[in-house]
């Protein structure tokens, strides 16, 4: 029997259970032997010319090791992300000019971390301010010194018609016999990633070569990047990722602080080390979402979606990077959802505004895409008088095993939407929930009932080529080695490339050894992102162990004196034989001995590249519950029914789903960046932040469903970032149908209790 497709434990728990992680802050490493501590000294203001620095009174501290400015340490101003207006570069350090809250401006080395807070508070920067823009629209009507960089004459920095896609057609010409039609703008807000472990890192140089340790998702582009950062060829930087407490997307990248340390280190004559503060992470790490769109739908009376236009304008933040290529190739590319509907445009641009800068995070462009077609039902359902999910149910593609076109840009590998809502309907009790509904209605129950519906399809793996790799070693004691070029940092693939090795190669699971994130040891991979892992770097792994046995079978007919073509492994035991005769087996230590002598090794790379994408998708259902008097919304149940294709560990596909629809209900709820019209953030803590915790949420329902993709020999998809990408408009759904009965059509996410309050008495 194989162990795919059981529940298996994670084998990274019992670590981060007892004696706790590794990270980049704990490093205790001779190579960081008298390190000093870098601080950044940040800009207090959203936007303003710097008129002059004066590091003066800092040099002389006690502790302070060097003070550095962009002019110190040579810095050249670099291109922002590639789909942006190349003019619109910055300084690592910032020069000429600050463009938003905590954007850094000196570093300052320390011997001790403590020793550059009040060396950093002596560092006086003057600055004369310029107008802010903190806002999409106000981004938009900016003009001169509310301009970011006045010379490009705009705050668009990129859009989907610059690369060839066409502008949506005019409104009125396009729905244009539409029997019914409704429209509407909404938010898709700023959240911040919150990963428990802050960014931080540590840079040597040793021998020539700069060793960096970062908390990142994706050591090779981390090298990559701080090689082009410190004007070296990639094999002089080698990037260890230790154990990395959460990234959901915001790791991705390398920052500034991050690929300034191996110049400083230089500078300054010793290594260096970097933990950023709570607030430092709230204020300037990449944040995500932070759109605003227009949706309109148009069609018959009877519910049938004939007409789609989606229209979306994408905060970048301060300085572009690769969140505006997230409407672009993200949004619009899953813009029409899992509707057959005829007629879809998407029109797509960035602008830059006075804050942090969006990057990927958890979903990233895929929710938003999701949100509003799914709110759009919702109203169009409205206008028409009918369920939404009776409308969802007219407009679905009908289930599909071959590749089918979106008529945007995105081809869905298989689907089965109808499916995945009456499995979710039938597990919600969706017709007990609207008769309960309906009676505390009747009745002026204090606590009115809500039920919200979103189905959803995803692309995940579309990272890059698709292509990932895996390695795997047998060692003469009969254990293995597995090297991937994915990263973790919570998905549990110590666990799930373990199970697929000895699910190949039979050795035990517990015998099987998984190295990541270093780039010496692995120095090609694309990363954990994208919910590429399994179906990508798992297949590596797989095709690695299926290799390695085809290796290992001549040695063995040999071992047994019988001919190749009748070996067959026993991959419960890990043992060879010849077919039938199973009593005489040789086991991998002996293979390997045997392989030693022969001059060969036991170790097999392999590089898996998909065809293309995978599209998992699903359906959740949102109950809540709101208060009459106070405007409280409570997610009193959900039920998410997403299929990923091939479960291979269900104890690893409920974690993710559960992290995923967390964070998708606090952003329904609670989570927003918000940031006042002179672009201070008022959310820099957790204090004033609103991170959702166990006690705001339910035990969810994950009810199986699996429909395998023929992109892989695995029959898997992502997983990830499903539970996130159907929650969030699934709940804000459920509010707002709570409220239905009074006239509430929308209400902005997050649903926090004065909108709530708000709309309930305002009737709309």
């Amino acid at each position: 029997m194989s162990i795919l497709g059981t529940r298996v434990q994670r084998v990274e728990d019992p670590k981060f259970l007892t004696t706790g992680g590794v990270y980049t802050a704990d490093l205790d490493d001779e190579r960081l032997a008298g390190a000093g501590h870098v601080t950044y000294v940040r800009s207090t203001m959203a936007h303003a010319t710097i008129v002059s620095i004066d590091t003066s009174d800092a040099v002389g501290m006690d502790g302070v090791i060097g003070v550095y400015t962009a002019a110190d340490l040579g810095l050249e101003p670099v291109p922002p992300f590639a789909l942006a207006n190349p003019e619109m570069t910055k300084t690592l350090l910032a020069t000429g000019k600050v463009r938003y809250v905590g954007e850094p401006v000196v570093a300052v080395v320390t011997e001790r971390a403590d020793q550059g807070e009040d060396a950093a508070e002596a560092v006086f920067i003057e600055l004369e301010p310029l107008p802010a823009v903190a806002s999409i629209t106000d981004a938009l009507a900016a003009s001169g010194d509310s301009l970011l960089w006045p010379d490009t004459g705009s705050n668009v920095c990129s859009a989907s018609t610059a690369v060839g896609m066409p502008a949506n057609t005019d409104p009125a010409e396009f729905f244009a016999g539409c029997e019914v039609m409704v429209e509407h703008t909404i938010t898709n807000q700023r959240v911040a990633a919150c990963p428990l472990e802050v960014r931080s890192a540590a840079a040597a140089w040793i021998d020539g070569r700069l060793v960096q340790w970062d908390s990142t998702q994706h050591a090779q582009g981390a090298r990559d990047a701080l090689a082009a950062a410190n004007g070296v060829e990639a094999d002089a930087v080698r990037v260890i990722a230790p154990d990395v407490g959460g990234g959901f997307g915001a790791k991705i990248g390398v920052y500034p602080e991050e690929m300034l340390l191996g110049g400083i280190a230089k500078a300054c004559g010793r290594p260096v080390r970097w933990t950023e503060t709570r607030s430092e992470n709230m204020l300037s790490q990449g944040q995500g979402r932070a759109q605003l769109q227009t949706i309109r739908l148009g069609g018959t009376p009877d519910g049938r979606v004939t007409h789609y236009q989606l229209d979306v304008t994408q905060d970048a933040g301060a300085h572009p990077e690769i969140g505006v290529a997230l409407p672009t190739f993200m949004t619009r590319t899953m813009a029409p959802g899992v509707y057959d509907i005829e007629n879809v445009e998407c029109e797509t641009r960035c602008v830059v505004t006075n804050t942090a800068s969006i990057v990927a995070y958890r979903g990233a462009g895929r929710p938003e895409a999701t949100a509003a077609i799914e709110r759009g039902m919702d109203l169009f359902a409205l206008e028409c008088g009918l369920d939404p999910a009776e409308v969802r149910r007219r407009n679905f593609f009908a289930p599909f095993t071959e590749p089918v076109e979106n008529r945007m840009t995105g081809v869905y590998d298989v689907g089965d939407y109808i499916g995945s809502l009456e499995n979710a309907l039938d597990a919600a009790g969706y017709d007990e929930l609207r008769a309960e509904q309906a009676r505390r209605r009747e009745s002026g129950d204090q606590k009115l009932l809500g039920i919200g519906v979103c189905t959803y399809v995803e692309i995940t793996g579309g990272v890059g080529d698709f292509s990932e790799t895996g390695r795997i070693v047998v060692h003469g004691d009969g254990t293995a080695t597995v090297y991937t070029g994915t990263s973790p940092h919570g998905q549990g693939h110590a666990t799930a490339w373990a199970m697929i090795a000895q699910d190949s190669t039979g050795i035990p699971m517990e015998s099987v050894t998984v190295i990541h994130g270093d780039t010496d040891v692995v120095p090609s991979g694309l990363g954990t992102m994208g919910s590429r892992s399994l179906q990508q770097g798992g297949m590596a792994v797989k095709q690695a162990a299926d290799a390695l046995v085809e290796k290992a079978k001549p040695i063995a007919a040999s071992l047994l004196e019988a001919n190749e073509a009748d070996i067959v492994l026993d991959n419960t035991n890990g043992t060879f034989h010849v077919a039938g005769t199973p009593a005489v087996s040789k086991g991998w230590p002996e293979i390997h001995a045997a392989a030693t002598e022969q001059g060969e090794d036991l170790d097999v790379e392999e590089v898996f590249k998909a065809a293309m994408p995978t599209f998992p998708f699903g359906t959740h259902v949102a109950v809540v519950e709101v208060d009459r008097d106070t405007g409280q919304a409570r997610l009193v149940r959900h039920v998410a029914c997403d299929d990923a294709g091939v479960i291979m560990n269900p104890m690893l596909v409920d974690g993710q789903v559960h992290g995923g629809i967390a964070q998708g209900a606090a952003q329904a709820l609670y989570e927003e960046v918000v940031y006042d019209a002179d672009g201070n953030n008022l959310t820099s803590n957790f204090m004033d932040y609103a991170m959702v915790s166990a006690a705001e949420l339910p035990s969810y329902e994950r009810i199986p469903m699996e429909t395998p993709t023929p992109v892989n020999a695995l029959g898997a998809k992502g997983i990830g970032e499903s539970g996130t990408i159907g929650s969030t408009p699934s709940i804000q759904s459920a509010v707002i149908d709570a409220l239905s009965h009074l006239g509430v059509r929308h209400i902005e996410i997050p649903c926090t209790p004065m909108r709530v309050w708000e709309a309930m008495n305002a009737g709309g």
